[in-house]
């Protein structure tokens, strides 16, 4: 990459011509110097980041076209045994593989992070929004931006979402009990029918189907090893049946809260429905069909900024509110009309997410700083920091003995921290930036959102773990059910996906008419919540 100097540094020398700097002098331009190389060093490192993206991507769709081409191989030669090789691909696909490796790569390049710009609201003009806790801690807090889903060149051979690891799914017959809108559509899951594919995003010429299965898709659930090799994932008979398992979801509310929903929250009674907007968080009465308006209007920091989390205590008598300030708002539930009872100010200029302990005692909050901060609900006092991250802290979840926290953050970082001894023990480092996660309620498995558009579900004390493919833009929120037997995510692609837990068979899928910020799944795992770009939040049911 060649760089040109800023033009402070250009002094054109005449022969003979001499300089004599004043000291003042000479550390402003070894100020601007410094900057310069700053900027440099940034922009290298975006660079890096967006290569390591592109490898991924690579390889994720290289083994998707192995697939493809081993089933094509043994369709037109039965006979013709093909011989394994050791990277896992058969020597008679690999040579066919290598011409498709180079428009791979090119694609790849197509591919621009320029997509992710963030733009005013004001400048928009109806396309859809999402808001940004995707900002470097190090700029101006923005409003939200544009999220139009990312559309890849047909022959990059990303596939419809529609696979069930080459088994897939017919839209199922509801008997009338549920009703499709333009907005969103829902499918069940019949493991043995496949339903039709998107002909103009396949790769010319190869076929779709993976061994074993009737017109079926290519894999969207790897399984990677602690080396690295990714292997489609067998998913076992009870995947997608069973108690616990959903079979689909229908929406039953659309709620229209009038500005980008970027975080949602349902109550444990299940009757009430938080979200959160530009300055205010609305309160909704769903036990009511039909309900048009919110049943109260809590004002929260100033009217210009965004709601980036909330989260309700299980006695349903407090919420607690963080966004685009650097004080949480704490209000009391229980008083004929809401009432801000305490507010908690920190040194971070923003709260991207927030977590509250099993004891309901600590409340934590991620900083756009990095910083993670512990608070006291009862004293309303901070206790502690955690320090690591070494950009915005975007997500948060804890486990449920209340020992350990997880956090992600857009250094690209996962982290665990042991809250009895106040230190980090864990972290894993990805090519992307992490934008949400959740620690599964029941067991050792904890799902992480990527901007690259990937989950990624780890164990936390194994290497090996799952990457999922479904998404096709920024996976922005993600939630498990308390059974822990499935996991919903959302992204920038309209999309609300249920997998399940670890595996990522997909159970059911949802399209909204707008980037999906944020979601929540209720207690009873009855209700999933969505909070969306177009400026409203809706209620699904799930149906078991």
């Amino acid at each position: 990459m060649t760089s040109v100097p800023p033009p402070s540094l250009q002094v054109p020398l005449q022969a003979g011509q001499s300089f004599k700097f004043t000291v003042l002098e000479t550390l402003d331009r070894i100020k601007e110097e410094f900057q310069f190389l700053q900027a440099q060093y940034h922009s290298l490192k975006l660079e890096c980041e967006k290569l390591a993206s592109e490898k991924t991507e690579m390889q994720r769709h290289y083994i998707m076209v192995s697939q493809q081409q081993l089933q094509h191989l043994s369709h037109h030669a039965p006979g013709i045994p093909l011989t394994p090789h050791p990277s896992g691909l058969s020597l008679g696909a690999s040579s066919g593989l290598l011409a498709l490796t180079g428009a791979l790569g090119v694609s790849a390049h197509m591919t621009s992070k320029d997509e992710r710009n963030h733009l005013d609201p004001e400048n928009l003009r109806g396309e859809p929004l999402v808001t940004t806790f995707f900002l470097r801690s190090g700029y101006a807090l923005r409003s939200p931006f544009s999220l139009a889903p990312s559309t890849y060149p047909a022959h990059f051979g990303v596939v419809s979402h529609a696979g069930l690891n080459g088994e897939l799914a017919s839209p199922g017959n509801f008997g009338g009990s549920l009703s499709l809108s333009p907005q969103m559509s829902a499918y069940t899951r019949n493991p043995n029918v496949a339903y039709e594919s998107r002909p103009h995003i396949r790769p010319p010429g190869l076929s779709t189907a993976l061994p074993g299965s009737s017109g079926g898709k290519p894999a969207y659930s790897f399984h990677v090893s602690a080396d690295g090799q990714m292997q489609p994932v067998p998913f076992p008979p009870d995947a997608l049946h069973g108690p616990g398992i959903p079979r689909h979801a229908r929406q039953i509310h659309t709620l229209n809260h009038g500005e980008v929903v970027c975080a949602v929250t349902i109550s444990t009674s299940t009757r009430h429905v938080y979200t959160g907007g530009k300055g205010c968080v609305k309160v909704w009465d769903i036990s009511q069909p039909g309900s048009k308006s919110p049943m109260a209007q809590l004002d929260c920091l100033n009217r210009d900024n965004y709601i980036r989390s909330c989260k309700i205590l299980p006695d349903g008598r407090t919420l607690i509110v963080g966004g685009e300030a650097s004080t949480l708002s704490i209000w009391d539930l229980a008083t004929p009309t809401p009432r801000i009872k305490a507010e908690l100010t920190s040194s971070a200029p923003a709260c991207y997410a927030l977590a509250i302990s099993p004891d309901n005692k600590v409340c934590f909050s991620c900083c756009s700083d990095g910083n993670i901060v512990v608070w006291d609900l009862h004293n309303q006092t901070l206790v502690r920091q955690f320090q690591g991250h070494t950009d915005g802290a975007s997500c948060i979840d804890i486990s449920n003995d209340g020992t350990k926290l997880w956090t992600g953050g857009l250094d690209n970082t996962v982290r665990c921290w042991d809250l009895r001894e106040g230190r980090q023990l864990q972290q894993h480092d990805f090519t992307s930036q992490i934008f949400s996660l959740g620690y599964c309620p029941t067991g050792e498995w904890l799902a992480v959102g990527m901007e690259s558009s990937n989950v990624e579900v780890l164990h936390v004390s194994k290497p090996d773990k799952y990457q999922l493919h479904l998404h096709e833009s920024c996976v922005l929120s993600l939630k498990f059910a308390y059974c822990g037997k499935w996991f919903v995510s959302t992204g920038k692609d309209n999309l609300l996906n249920a997998w399940r837990t670890p595996y990522g068979a997909s159970i059911f899928q949802s399209k909204e008419s707008s980037s999906v910020l944020s979601c929540d799944v209720s207690p009873d795992d009855k209700y999933i919540v969505t909070g969306s770009g177009d400026k409203k939040a809706t209620v699904y049911e799930v149906v078991y």
